[in-house]
């Protein structure tokens, strides 16, 4: 992942002079998924690319490089502009904390937990409290992946966001039984929304068992059909409740959805039945060059909903539905710095100016107006103008070095140093 384009060394860094994955209370990033577990002889892969039907909990380590790279080392080359230098992470080791409890359905087997039927869900939910404790953010992050990759792919790309996040808060990579095969992209479309199940009992779990004062939701490609589908199904759950009532039963704050291989009829009804009283902000980012959805466009013989739509595409009433819902934020990426590279489809960790729209999003909630973007009247979304990193990077520092008192090691002068984990000073 190129380094955020936001980030400058002299005033706007993300990180503290000591490696804060040294404070963690756990070497790693946390992970939930529902794949099957490879047999214990396989020393290959620790998940397969099959439906385990539970919910798993665990965590993963991860290695920099040659495990040689000092945390200075991997703060600079993380950090450099047109990097050079090799910068390879990979899964050092997988271990697995149980079966969520929750998970169990009434077509399992009655016994097929241990003695301890909450010591996984105990365990995973004391380290995500121990790192909130020692964190200035209180706030978890989920990372949904896309279709056709292995068990690691979504444990490296959180492991990317949440360093360029600062190691703030506690990330979760939620690895879905996705196959890494072309052919295989229909069942992958099917186990995309058998896995939402599994997705909403986390979310649940995560409310309730977790000190987390939001939980953020980032969802890319075919992974946002399991995230929308879930936020679907809480919609329905919680349709009694007021919506204040519901955002704080969930705490589900930002959910943004990249490069989404969703139909855009479907995702209407989910508007009509109320799924922006689930979470305080869904941002959608589209791409008018996004190949591989015109792939699926293709194939489903209808436009997918992170296909940006044209001037006079949208009939009126949506027009009026996006102003006069502003929890509902939709981000045209064509403009972008390398967002159409490649088949255009994997901006959000490709573009640094994407990456950086969306870190400063999560990191510290900020309108789409404060980090820069322009909006287009007539089609009612917001695009990136060719200054936008200067304008995104002057309304940092001055909201930053105005503020004294709570003023950001993530934003600081040349000369001062922290300490600590995160962005504390």
């Amino acid at each position: 992942m190129q380094a955020p384009e936001v980030y400058d060394e002299e005033y706007i860094n993300p990180f503290t002079d000591d490696d804060p994955v040294d404070w963690s209370p756990y070497k790693g990033v946390l992970y939930a998924t529902d794949r099957q577990p490879a047999a214990d002889n396989d020393s290959q892969q620790s998940y397969l690319n099959k439906r385990g039907h539970l919910l798993r909990l665990g965590r993963a380590g991860i290695a920099l490089g040659d495990n040689t790279l000092t945390w200075e080392e991997a703060r600079r080359i993380s950090l450099l502009k047109n990097r050079s230098e090799a910068y390879p992470l990979h899964v050092e080791s997988v271990s697995e904390f149980g079966i969520l409890d929750r998970s169990i359905d009434v077509l399992m087997p009655e016994d097929i937990l241990d003695d301890d039927s909450r010591a996984a869900a105990t365990e995973f939910a004391k380290l995500i409290n121990d790192k909130l404790s020692i964190s200035e953010v209180k706030d978890v992050y989920i990372y949904v992946h896309g279709y056709k990759v292995v068990f690691d792919n979504p444990i490296l790309v959180a492991a990317e966001l949440w360093h360029f996040l600062g190691y703030e808060g506690a990330f979760i990579a939620y690895a879905w039984p996705s196959t890494p095969s072309r052919l295989a992209y229909m069942a992958d479309i099917e186990t995309a929304h058998y896995s939402a199940r599994n997705l909403r009992v986390l979310l649940t779990y995560l409310a309730e068992e977790t000190q987390a004062e939001k939980i953020h939701i980032i969802g890319y490609s075919a992974g946002t059909r399991v995230v929308l589908t879930a936020l679907g199904q809480l919609t329905l759950e919680n349709k009694h409740l007021e919506t204040d009532a519901i955002r704080e039963k969930l705490r589900i704050g930002h959910v943004i959805l990249t490069g989404s291989d969703h139909d855009r009829d479907i995702f209407g009804s989910y508007l009509d039945e109320g799924l922006l009283r689930i979470c305080e902000n869904l941002t959608l980012y589209m791409s008018v060059e996004d190949q591989a959805l015109g792939v699926s466009r293709f194939i489903f013989s209808r436009n997918r909903l992170g296909q940006t739509a044209a001037s006079g595409e949208w009939d009126p009433a949506v027009i009026q539905y996006l102003r006069e819902n502003r929890e509902l934020t939709i981000v045209d990426v064509s403009d972008a710095q390398s967002a159409t590279a490649g088949n255009g489809h994997a901006y959000f960790r490709g573009s640094p100016w994407v990456s950086s729209d969306i870190l400063m999003s999560l990191r510290y909630d900020l309108s789409p107006e404060d980090r820069g973007l322009v909006v287009d009247h007539e089609r009612q979304l917001w695009t990136f103008p060719t200054d936008y990193v200067e304008r995104l990077q002057t309304e940092l520092k001055q909201r930053f070095q105005d503020d004294k008192p709570q003023l950001s090691s993530a934003v600081r002068q040349p000369e001062e140093t922290s300490r600590g984990l995160g962005y504390g000073l």
